[in-house]
């Protein structure tokens, strides 16, 4: 199969390139991830690796030529291609009896994505061809800028054949396999086990793309590795624990290190280059886009958490007894407190629309989530009618589902306001950036104990820092300030949440 190498994308700052060092000529065996050739820009050099086991076919850009982000260097032909043509010959006839059996063939798509998604990534196949399937078994991933969408067998059957390889980009409703409904599994038996043996020398069939990683940084190649995924597939987990057992079961040869050691710079010091994910990228983009844009600045507070604490000590067993389990936290105070705050001054539960300033007759307030993945911002609908509870336990599933990549898109659209918690990992004091097209963000930290003066008399309370960022198109400084001032009344004196007053 021949493949396009392209040259990297380039950042916006960088326009174009030089082809610097061909390290293969035409002809010449590749393997693998190995280093054929140097990108130099004005700024670094960047360098461009074999996708696969194979042969370089074709150079199209000579060393000292000018390239631009993306543009074809040279055409390399995978030596998959070559091997894999016996084992499709092999497993034709188990695809031939699968499709006999099968009463029909429907196409798996891509999910629907909103307006504000124009494409996602396939992002790791969980089925092969041939492999039997369970009516709404998890079988891909799409990766979009925003969540990760599961796709789901749509009955009991076969997968087909996959038109959509991991990494490739699929637009919304997009075709990625064919599906054989009804097919037997037994059918697909002998291409089942007959896969693992072909795919012991390629590590693409039992290792998705970061276990694959993991092996190469490892210095594991997929035989040394037991893989305890759907089909045997190898996970990073799996990778994780062979590497623990390695020094316990035979310790590497000294001659395997360099295998395991990241690349060099072009200065000759260690570095390691990583894709940014997509989600990663459209919030770099999107905070990048709110600074330019607005005209952001921050406000600063300081709130006694004393009385919430000695409300939360009270009655937290209470509350956990009377609410299922639930546990009695401090966002929900601080949640329902914004509430009451934004219904005050609603120019700071307000976005603006091009040159419209849209005033909402609701507060959907988001709270920042960190997963592994990025920061998310799933949004509390209707906060004026949530009671504590309500709210506790939304943000603790939204806390769970985002940790294993369940958060959906709806549960990230919209949002006239965002509480974020640094606290939680330590700052004492930050300032938050806003989530466009919000014009105010509330950013907690951490409690700590300070000398503070009490009616003439030095007394030690827990007081935490609260930050507003806020969009000054939209709002005064008066008006910022008495909203946090407001936040921060209520916040001492939590009776007044009740009372709303």
């Amino acid at each position: 199969m021949s493949i396009e190498i392209k040259a990297p994308t380039f950042p916006e700052s960088v326009a174009d390139g030089t082809v610097a060092t061909w390290y293969k000529q035409p002809g010449e065996a590749c393997a693998r991830d190995e280093h054929i050739v140097d990108i130099e820009t004005d700024k670094v050099v960047l360098e461009v690796v074999a996708p696969a086991d194979g042969v370089l076919k074709e150079i199209l850009k000579a060393e000292g030529d000018i390239v631009l982000s993306d543009e074809v260097l040279a055409v390399f032909e995978s030596r998959a291609a070559a091997s894999a043509a016996p084992a499709e010959k092999a497993a034709a006839p188990a695809a031939a009896s699968a499709s006999a059996s099968a009463k029909e063939t429907v196409q798996i798509k891509a999910p629907t994505f909103p307006e504000s998604v124009a494409d996602g990534t396939v992002a790791a196949w969980y089925k092969q061809p041939g492999e039997a399937c369970a009516r709404d078994e998890h079988i891909v991933d799409i990766e979009t800028d925003k969540v990760v969408l599961e796709v789901v067998a749509p009955a009991d059957g076969v997968i087909g054949d996959i038109l959509k390889n991991e990494g490739d980009t699929v637009l919304s409703d997009e075709v990625l396999a064919n599906f054989l409904v009804g097919a037997s599994g037994e059918a697909a038996a002998p291409a089942a086990v007959a896969a693992p043996a072909a795919s012991e020398s390629d590590e693409d069939g039992v290792a998705g793309p970061a276990a694959r990683k993991a092996l190469s940084e490892a210095g594991l190649t997929a035989a040394q590795v037991k893989g305890t995924g759907k089909g045997g597939r190898i996970t990073k987990e799996d990778v994780d624990a062979a590497v623990k057992a390695k020094p316990a079961s035979a310790p590497a040869p000294a001659k395997a290190a360099p295998a395991a050691m990241p690349a060099l710079g072009a200065d000759g010091r260690i570095e390691k280059r990583v894709p940014m994910t997509r989600l990663r990228a459209t919030i770099a983009k999107r905070l990048v886009e709110a600074q330019q844009t607005a005209a952001m600045l921050t406000t600063y507070n300081e709130v006694n958490m004393g009385p919430v604490m000695e409300l939360r000590k009270k009655y937290k067993d209470l509350f956990a007894k009377t609410h299922n389990g639930t546990k009695l936290g401090f966002m929900s105070f601080f949640v329902k407190a914004a509430t009451e705050a934004l219904k005050r001054f609603p120019a700071v539960n307000a976005s603006i629309d091009g040159n419209d300033m849209v005033y909402h007759g609701y507060q959907d307030i988001g709270v920042a989530v960190s997963t592994d993945r990025g920061l998310m911002v799933p949004v509390l609908r209707n906060t004026e009618a949530m009671g504590l509870a309500d709210i506790e336990s939304t943000i603790m599933d939204f806390a769970l589902r985002g940790r294993d990549g369940k958060l959906g898109m709806d549960d990230m659209q919209g949002g006239t306001f965002t509480i974020t918690n640094g606290g939680t990992f330590g700052s004492l004091m930050s300032t938050p950036i806003i989530n466009p097209p919000q014009t105010a963000i509330l950013g907690m930290h951490k409690i700590q104990d300070r000398p503070m003066a009490v009616n003439g008399q030095v007394v030690i309370q827990p007081m935490m820092y609260l930050a507003l960022s806020y969009d000054h198109r939209m709002i005064d400084g008066k008006e910022a300030v008495q909203f946090l001032v407001t936040i921060k009344e209520l916040l001492e004196d939590p009776a007044r949440l009740l009372l709303e007053i």
